[in-house]
């Protein structure tokens, strides 16, 4: 990991004028993502294993996700940084792991989640801190550690509202284990968007979908980054499926 690239994309989380990340799954997609506007490049785990073809939770090898990162990173100039999903491993060491060799691969952050990857629900705050310190001890000072908490996305919208409360709390536990952000993918009302964004003590990541607000709404709100997940990938095998389809018509 570079120190100094590590510490631009730091500073490129700042709420009301939000990063964004248009999510890469290989290094052509992100080398047209970086001519195209971008400050830095994100892997979406979605994505990436579709492109190798597995399924999403932890299906693609550890290994494959670390190779595909260091043909990224080789591939552009901007910062990176890889979607570790649960960390590998439900064990500390085994995040610790994972991180690390992230950031040998050149990533200067990662996404790192509280879901149970491949069972139910989420780790408790103290098992999750617990990772959560050691992924910071394994990725440096510098590394960037977005921590997600999937409680909005395991429940219908009209439950979010009574969420909001769980997740300001595990974003203050998680800073003060050494999170750097603070990543709520699934939240998409406006109100309650603001409200974590006033309430959290780290810069809040909102992922962008169909029904979340525009990002020029999102930066009023207070959002500090907007990632938009599989949607670049959808889009591009949207294009492609029509493109096929048109080249295979003879009529």
């Amino acid at each position: 990991m570079e120190t100094e690239k590590a510490r631009l994309f730091a500073s490129l989380h700042k709420p009301g004028t939000p990063l964004i990340l248009f999510n890469a799954w290989d290094p052509g997609s992100a080398k047209v993502i970086a001519e195209n506007g971008a400050k830095a490049i994100a892997t979406g785990s979605w994505s990436v294993a579709a492109a190798f073809g597995f399924e999403d939770g932890e299906k693609l090898p550890r290994e494959v996700a670390i190779a595909n990162l260091e043909r990224i990173v080789a591939a552009v100039d901007l910062p990176v940084t890889i979607d570790l999903e649960g960390g590998y491993g439900a064990a500390a060491a085994d995040v610790a792991a994972s991180v690390a060799l992230a950031a040998a691969a050149g990533a200067v952050g990662c996404n790192f989640e509280d879901q149970i990857v491949g069972g139910d629900g989420l780790y408790t705050i103290d098992d999750q801190c617990e990772r959560i310190a050691a992924a910071r001890k394994a990725g440096g000072e510098a590394f960037f550690l977005n921590a997600r908490t999937d409680l909005f996305l395991k429940a219908k919208p009209e439950a979010h509202g009574g969420l909001v409360k769980a997740a300001l709390d595990r974003g203050r536990a998680y800073a003060e284990a050494g999170a750097s952000g603070l990543f709520v993918p699934g939240l998409a009302d406006a109100e309650l968007i603001s409200t974590v964004c006033a309430k959290s003590p780290l810069p809040v990541n909102i992922m962008a979908m169909p029904t979340t607000p525009p990002a020029a709404r999102l930066a009023q709100l207070g959002v500090a980054r907007i990632s938009h997940g599989p949607g670049p990938w959808r889009i591009a095998m949207r294009a492609l499926a029509d493109a096929a389809r048109a080249a295979h018509n003879l009529t």
